[in-house]
């Protein structure tokens, strides 16, 4: 009995195969017994269909709510300071506003993607009544099995029954797989959006006691300065639940600690990475010394030194670079250089180490390229990378085991994840993984992927990183110095040349925590 939508398609995808090559009766009947076992795409269409409602009804409660903000927002406030971190009134009212249009999206994203869900179930499921009533019709034209000498041979009136029983199935099996292909689909649209929203509710995930509602709500708000402010959150949503848990934890000392630390910050961006260094694992007094670095430095020079990845385009590639220098990889380290770049990410406290030094001062274009190659080095060595000869100093590469060691040990510590190797054996097996890798890095994990091809008739590889997902289309960062927007289908399909080049025309390995 098959699990997944994508096993059923899988499977189904395998008896139109065995329906249509069955070369006697008895294989035929055995083939359309093994399609009639398989189920029917599950789920009530009525239940999603109401469930779509309620959540777009509840669209039109969140505009209410931002007009009421608004109008709060044009009588202007006075430069009153509210919650443990001290944030302004008017900050909060401006963050109260954007919380309650981004609520009234994710209403009416989550409703909307429900409803397309049981649409498409409702057709789906019709679809697969038919090939099943044309199975069973197959199945009642051969009647009985033959038996052993029977089965040796077929006359010309038993093979034309045969093939005119064969054709009925055929039709039937592909209808089934079609109505799967399409529940499939259907199911990962639907759990990408409800990934994205729920990711989108970021207030929500500081849900400790350490942090008053008006202080979630700004932090959840906090973006860098340039490009579109819901690509550049400085929090993400794990980051929320990190940081917000993190609080919860620390002693009453501690606590006080970080109150000052965050009421003393001078800019909304500078709270901001104060609190992801804290979600990164970082103590307090590790994260009053970072904050001693950065404090007083204007939000474009915190997004330079604190962040290795700006999205400024929602298509194509873009260059990540510091200061002229980009976040690239130095020889055959592109594994230990995308895991640099991804820690980078997640953890500000690192990526000032590599910008600035360790004064945090030191921010010379070259000195930066330095510290970045002798850290993809000591990363080659972590994950035990070979070279180009026993003696040779030269990185060649990194096998998976390797990876998922730097992984666990660079990452895991930042994020809260596990990193497991998944081979990639076909478009079934990507389309399998997507939505754990849409959840992922919706809620701000990166997920180091492999990719590989041929040159000149040489096998080649080469290590990413997925670090972003908007609507059908995933960003890669590719340690060449460049991010690119590409297509879900083409990640399926195992096709990044558009982040990479012609070489490589396969997506061979994923390494995620896959439920």
């Amino acid at each position: 009995m098959t699990e997944s939508t994508t096993d059923r398609r899988k499977r189904l995808a395998e008896l139109c195969d065995t329906v249509s090559s069955a070369g006697s009766k008895n294989d035929l009947i055995d083939a359309i017994e093994d399609a009639l076992a398989v189920l029917a795409p599950v789920g009530d269409p009525a239940t999603l269909e109401m469930l779509g409602k309620r959540y777009t009804g509840q669209a039109d409660d969140a505009t209410g709510v931002y007009e009421r903000v608004d109008k709060v927002a044009q009588r202007g406030l006075p430069e009153v300071w509210l919650g443990d971190t001290s944030v302004l009134a008017s900050d909060v009212v401006a963050a109260a506003g954007r919380a309650a249009v981004e609520m009234s999206r994710a209403f009416q994203g989550g409703g909307e993607a429900l409803t397309t869900l049981a649409d498409a179930l409702r057709t789906a499921r019709g679809q697969d009544a038919d090939g099943r009533e044309s199975l069973h019709r197959a199945r009642g034209m051969l009647g009985g099995k033959d038996g052993f000498f029977d089965d040796l041979h077929e006359d010309d009136d038993e093979e034309s029954a045969r093939l005119k029983a064969r054709s009925v199935a055929v039709h039937g099996v592909e209808l089934r797989h079609k109505a799967a292909a399409a529940a499939d689909d259907a199911a990962r649209a639907a759990a990408r959006d409800l990934n994205k929203w729920a990711a989108e509710a970021r207030a929500g995930k500081a849900d400790g006691h350490a942090l008053s509602p008006v202080d979630r709500l700004v932090l959840a708000d906090i973006s860098n300065v340039d490009g579109d402010p819901e690509l550049n959150e400085i929090l993400s949503a794990n980051d929320l639940e990190r940081s917000s848990r993190a609080m919860d934890r620390l002693s009453a000392a501690d606590r006080a600690r970080m109150d000052r630390l965050l009421a003393g910050a001078s800019t909304p961006q500078e709270k901001a990475y104060l609190m992801k260094a804290l979600a990164s694992g970082y103590s307090v007094d590790q994260v009053e010394e970072f904050g001693g670095k950065i404090h007083g430095k204007d939000p474009a020079w915190l997004e330079d030194h604190l962040t290795p990845v700006t999205t400024t385009l929602d298509s194509g590639t873009e260059v990540q670079d510091f200061k002229g220098r980009k976040w690239d990889q130095d020889g055959a380290t592109c594994v230990p250089s995308s895991t640099v770049t991804a820690r980078a990410m997640v953890d500000p406290v690192y990526c000032l180490g590599l910008t600035g030094g360790p004064s945090g001062k030191d921010d010379d274009p070259a000195h930066f390229r330095e510290r970045l190659t002798d850290e993809q080095m000591r990363l080659h060595e972590e994950g035990d990378g070979s070279y180009t000869h026993f003696w040779s100093d030269t990185p060649a590469g990194m096998d998976s085991d390797g990876q998922v060691e730097i992984s666990d040990k660079e990452l895991s510590p930042h994020t809260g994840d596990r990193y497991d190797a998944h081979d990639m054996h076909g478009a079934d097996d990507r389309r399998d993984v997507l939505p754990d890798i849409e959840r992922s890095v919706a809620e701000g994990k990166p997920v180091p992927i492999n990719i590989e091809g041929h040159d000149d008739g040489d096998w080649v590889g080469h290590g990413m990183m997925i670090v972003g997902q908007e609507g059908d289309r995933l960003q890669i960062y590719n340690p060449w110095g460049t991010t690119t927007w590409v297509s879900e289908d083409d990640f399926v399909k195992g096709d990044l040349s558009a982040a990479s080049d012609d070489r490589f025309d396969n997506v061979n390995r994923v390494y995620i925590d896959q439920d």
